[in-house]
């Protein structure tokens, strides 16, 4: 499992994009992934709704699990992916492109304290031992 180094990543398991205008992009990871299985049901955030910091915000469905999806930073989600709700597979097939939600931080400086993929890594090891 390799770990995109442009990412930050949760201790939760998901992984947060900066974009250009300074929203996030949030998903679960590839190992979040794998450890859940076929994913069924995707339930994202709805735009307008105030986060903080991890709060329980998607949830995520799979044969063999439901899991919470976790606010990785305080702020105002700006989008949910709408194309989940009938193609829930997406987050198997490409974990780091099927994006759950978009948010507006708060603070960009939370997003850039957030885990790099070696540090994720390292996490995701010490979980397995």
């Amino acid at each position: 499992m390799s770990n995109p180094t442009d990412l930050k990543y949760t201790a939760s398991h998901e992984w947060v994009k900066t974009e250009a205008d300074g929203t996030i992009t949030i998903g679960i990871t590839e190992h979040a992934q794998e450890l859940l299985g076929d994913m069924v049901f995707v339930e994202p955030p709805v735009a307008g709704r105030k986060l903080n910091a991890g709060e329980e915000c998607a949830v995520v469905e799979s044969v063999k699990a439901a899991a919470d999806v976790y606010a990785p930073v305080a702020g105002e989600v700006t989008a949910a992916n709408a194309d989940l709700e009938n193609a829930p597979e997406a987050i198997n097939n490409e974990p780091f492109a099927a994006w759950i939600f978009k948010m507006k931080p708060d603070n960009a400086a939370d997003v850039a304290a957030l885990m790099d993929a070696t540090a994720y890594q390292a996490h995701v090891d010490s979980e397995a031992h």
